[in-house]
């Protein structure tokens, strides 16, 4: 894992109450980074390093804008509803790239899933998280294309199946990598991979996957 940075990053994460979220803040802070948890309601514990900025609703872009106000990177772990049409992800994404605009800030890292867009295919991975998660899945492509639309440095990661297994720092990361019915990603290893690339990027305007 790259760790060797120049400077200390302040680093906005959207989502940040969310299972994944939590992995992003903890790992962020934990490196040295100064953070701002964007939440709905207080649910961190007090830290030097952590600000918890209120975001009552995705709609609410002074809110949001203020939050991102001096961001290097905005990393988004926006999740929408696990049963049922949602529209989490792309309403809080059109907020997040509004507040963006308006503070000046350029990088995004957004965690999206495989299985979208291109890489809804007929393998049987695609076919069996369309099955379970359709709504979810058309969320995330409505997200994907307010992303790629926008002038951002922006990074849409797609990760697999994630789970609550504890890091291993064994993981494989690339833009082509084969995603199997049983390939799955630790949410720990996932945030290790965000805050990574927070630090040195190296996938602007790119897919990245990660499985273990």
């Amino acid at each position: 894992m790259r760790h060797d940075v120049s400077q200390m990053l302040k680093v906005a994460v959207v989502g940040a109450s969310g299972a994944t979220g939590r992995h992003v803040v903890a790992a962020a802070v934990e490196r040295g980074h100064t953070v701002t948890a964007c939440v709905r309601r207080n649910v961190f514990a007090k830290h030097e390093r952590l600000t918890e900025a209120i975001w009552p609703d995705v709609d609410d872009t002074a809110a949001l804008t203020g939050a991102l106000i001096g961001a290097d990177v905005v990393i988004s772990t926006l999740g929408g509803a696990a049963n049922g049409p949602t529209t989490v992800c792309t309403d809080g994404i059109r907020t997040t790239l509004t507040a963006m605009r308006a503070t000046g800030a350029t990088r995004l890292i957004a965690v999206s899933a495989h299985g979208v867009l291109e890489t809804h295919d007929r393998s049987l991975y695609s076919l069996a998280v369309w099955a379970g998660v359709a709504d979810r899945m058309r969320d995330k492509e409505t997200m994907e294309r307010l992303i790629t639309a926008s002038d951002l440095d922006w990074t849409i990661v797609r990760p697999p199946k994630l789970s609550n297994r504890p890091a291993t720092a064994n993981t494989r990361i690339g833009t082509d990598l084969p995603i199997r019915v049983w390939s799955s990603i630790s949410r720990a290893d996932l945030a290790a991979f965000l805050i990574d690339e927070a630090e040195t990027a190296c996938y602007v305007r790119a897919y990245p996957r990660i499985t273990r």
